[in-house]
């Protein structure tokens, strides 16, 4: 079957925007030919800065054709209502229509309608041009003598050629050509436009990627990363150095360029002196090159080379020698800045007697330039957000929030205060406010070049963390506590203004900020009363929603989630306990069978509790007659203390374990008693026991919830 091979080509496209438009200019176009009846084997889109390009292979060469009986209605219907019917069917006439008959209805109108199959190339030059006028950029333009008019084409940059080629392997393609605001596609494309401007004659996708191939453009996004990746691990190796790796920078790189050609830089030394964190961000930001460092450094104490990496568009003649000298005068320019940030940061701030009253509220050192930067944020009043004050506010509520946390955590008190107070400082850095990726990381150097405590350094840094699923969480005592309270004061203060998380919309990363506070909690096995800290049972609620995330995305079933999250449970590491043991009992043979036995129990009694029949509130051993009704009731005895002991030891091993007691008088009793007894008392006596099997075993959770 044929293959299509479409390119829309045109000036720059960000790099930011490349990839998920040739994933949308995939999905648009084949959603169209399948919605159209055709089908296809396969689709693979490709992108460089200037074009996007699908490759689609196996598709049909004609829609088939349709035959499709629309009913009408009854032949003594109004006229109006068969005029209605002729012109939804097409049909000029009502003898056009068949007449049928329903036994029960009568003789009803049938339209038979005729849909004849399309050729591909009929259905591509339909579809395509509505495609292109209407991708979904999110930003775009208009451009060119067709941009005055009204309807003319915006694309993300103005949009230069098209090709549109379908044909069989083994067969000359033909061209689709179709047209859109005076732009006709072809088969001919265009090559790197410094090395290789001349128009390339094109077929099909195999002949197009080699012809571009020469014309020095590399079709592929993952091959140009692979190339990027390759040489500049080589080229840094080559310099006795290791690559820095980037994988964002990486992406937006590869973007940036059709044809790699990676060059090394350098920089004076002297900008070694700067932090290792904002000599990366510098020249990845400013430059989008890489760094390098000596080899045997780890992502903590990074020790940098003055060497950095770039990637240019263009095969030089010289080299690279005119690049790399450009490149390098703008990196020597951005770190001189750099380090101007730097130092200003740890000098005096001008206007200390203004800052006075701050520095008191907050116990504050304006000898020291980290505690200057705090009361000049406080000073400032700084809004954190319109409803709930400003940065100064939020800090006194951090505050306050961790000296009652430091209960359940263990953080030093006066080192956690200290932490607190600070933890914002470096928001009025001039580095910072430059790269603002380096809040908290920042605070941590400038605290420990002023003295401060490891951990209170630590935890100015951590207080931001865990910032994402697979970021790092803080386990040291001080960073722990301050980290909750930042989080826990940005869910207390957004619910209290009623702004949560709707759907699809969480401005404040506030499903972000729960899933910091679970992570922390469970991964430092720290027990916390959320309730009584949050005081809010909705925000409880929110809770419980992203700890069954957080559980279902780490393998754990939901029902069991379910059956173990009471409407009250608000210490968080004993829900999971809970869920850890109950998973391990039900998937053992007593788990398994004393499962099928409670829910047996608990579905029967729940449909007589809805039918209204009598249940026994308490258990009358004096009519107790079989066997198996008293080996029932002592055993739900003996597991009901059993259980309940274990629980308040936090032992859910042994809870399970004396839950399984049950397996075999529940069997036996089922087996041996009739519930539904004749006499009224022992019917409701019965009863009482299947309600006291409930209870039993809803001491570690509620069965009935568990699937199986």
């Amino acid at each position: 079957m044929p293959d299509l091979l479409l390119e829309l080509r045109s000036e720059e496209i960000p790099a930011r925007m490349q990839r998920k438009a040739a994933g949308d200019l995939k999905k648009l176009l084949t959603d169209a030919l399948v919605e159209a009846g055709l089908t296809y084997e396969g689709a693979r889109e490709y992108w460089t800065p200037r074009r996007l390009t699908l490759d689609i292979r196996g598709l049909t060469i004609r829609s088939p054709d349709m035959r499709e009986e629309k009913k009408g209605p009854s032949t003594s219907a109004p006229q109006q209502a068969i005029d209605g019917f002729m012109r939804g069917a097409g049909l000029t006439s009502i003898e056009q229509a068949e007449t049928r008959t329903d036994p029960k209805k009568g003789d009803f109108y049938v339209a038979i309608i005729s849909k004849p199959g399309r050729s591909a190339e009929e259905i591509i030059t339909e579809v395509m041009p509505d495609i292109i006028r209407n991708f979904p950029w999110p930003k775009s333009m208009r451009s060119g003598a067709a941009s005055a008019k009204s309807g003319a084409l915006r694309w993300v940059r103005p949009l230069q050629s098209i090709v549109c080629t379908f044909g069989a392997e083994h067969d000359e393609p033909v061209i689709i050509p179709f047209e859109i605001d005076g732009i006709i596609a072809s088969n001919v494309t265009y090559g790197h436009r410094f090395h290789a401007p001349e128009a390339i004659t094109v077929k099909r996708f195999s002949d197009y990627v080699s012809s571009l191939e020469k014309a020095k453009v590399i079709l592929d996004a993952e091959r140009r990363k692979e190339i990027i990746l390759t040489d500049a691990r080589n080229l840094a190796f080559a310099s006795g150095l290791e690559l820095v790796e980037d994988e964002g920078l990486l992406e937006e790189v590869s973007g940036l360029v059709e044809f790699p050609n990676v060059l090394m830089g350098t920089f004076e030394e002297d900008y070694l002196k700067i932090p290792a964190e904002i000599i990366r961000l510098t020249i990845k930001t400013n430059q989008k090159c890489f760094v390098v460092a000596k080899p045997g450094a780890s992502e903590e104490g990074l020790s940098l080379s003055n060497h950095f990496i770039l990637i240019s568009n263009i095969e030089a003649k010289d080299g690279g020698k005119e690049i790399i000298h450009g490149n390098g005068k703008v990196v020597r320019a951005r770190l001189s800045d750099a380090a101007h940030f730097y130092k200003r940061d740890q000098g005096d701030l001008p206007d200390l007697a203004d800052l006075a009253a701050s520095a008191a509220k907050f116990g504050l050192d304006l000898k020291k330039p980290l505690d200057q930067r705090m009361a000049k944020l406080d000073f400032l009043n700084v809004t954190f957000h319109a409803k709930l004050g400003t940065q100064g506010d939020r800090v006194e509520r951090i505050r306050t929030l961790a000296a009652e946390l430091v209960k359940s955590t263990g953080g030093d008190p006066i080192k956690v205060d200290r932490a607190a107070v600070l933890a914002k400082a470096d928001l009025r850095t001039e580095a910072v406010g430059e790269f603002p990726e380096l809040q908290g990381l920042m605070g941590r150097r400038y605290a420990l070049l002023q003295g401060e405590d490891a951990s209170v350094a630590a935890a100015i840094e951590d207080h931001w963390k865990p910032n994402g699923p697979s970021d790092r969480v803080p386990t040291d005592p001080v960073s722990v506590t301050v980290a909750l309270a930042d989080k826990l004061d940005t869910l207390i203060g957004f619910w209290a203004i009623d702004e949560k998380p709707t759907g699809s919309k969480d401005p404040y990363a506030l499903r972000r900020a729960a899933l910091g506070v679970i992570r922390i909690l469970l991964e430092n096995s720290i027990r916390l009363p959320l309730l009584t800290v949050a005081k809010d049972r909705d925000l409880l609620s929110f809770f419980h929603d992203r700890l069954k995330v957080y559980l279902r995305d780490n393998g754990q079933r939901h029902d069991i989630v379910d059956a173990v999250l009471t409407e009250n449970a608000d210490d968080l590491l004993t829900i999971v306990r809970r869920a850890r043991a109950l998973t391990a009992f039900i998937t053992s043979e007593d788990g398994e069978n004393l499962l099928a036995g409670t829910k047996r129990a608990t579905q029967l009694l729940a449909a007589e509790e809805k039918k209204g029949t009598v249940v026994g509130d308490r258990i009358d051993l004096s009519i107790l007659k079989l066997p198996a009704e008293t080996a029932l009731h002592s055993a739900i005895v003996s597991a009901s203390e059993g259980a309940a002991s274990a629980v308040v030891r936090e032992d859910f091993e042994g809870a399970m374990e004396a839950l399984s007691k049950l397996r075999g008088p529940v069997d036996t009793f089922f087996t041996d008693v009739l519930v539904n007894d004749e006499n009224a008392d022992i019917r409701a006596n019965r009863l009482a026991l299947l309600a006291a099997i409930r209870s039993a075993t809803g001491t570690v959770a509620d069965f009935s919830r568990i699937s199986g």
